[in-house]
């Protein structure tokens, strides 16, 4: 099975690509083509900075401001989740009473 490699632009070329067609005579299929990118790009990164200009193209391997603290939310949610099983676990260990002529 043949495995595509797919090219990874940066945030300021993906800016610039956009701004070139917008461009007035030049066309989305024309900015394409003269990149050497694939039919659609200009079109979904467009989109994607029109969506929120300040944290489009947030690079690889990062996320948006609002993904990251998602994220960090998530992951304090879990360990407190973990905290709180191991202090009812805990207490129900110590709340039991005492068996008679153990010594303990």
């Amino acid at each position: 099975m043949e495995q595509r490699n797919r090219k990874k632009y940066d945030g300021e070329f993906k800016r610039q690509a956009v701004q070139l067609a917008e461009s007035p005579g030049r066309t989305d299929r024309a900015v394409e083509k003269e990149l050497g990118l694939y039919q659609g790009s200009i079109r979904h990164w467009r989109t994607e900075f029109a969506a929120d200009p300040n944290a489009a193209f947030p690079g690889i391997g990062r996320l948006k401001p609002a993904d990251e603290e998602m994220r960090r939310l998530r992951r304090e949610n879990d360990i407190l989740r973990k905290e709180r099983d191991i202090l009812k676990k805990a207490m129900a260990i110590f709340s039991r009473p005492k068996k008679a002529g153990t010594g303990s």
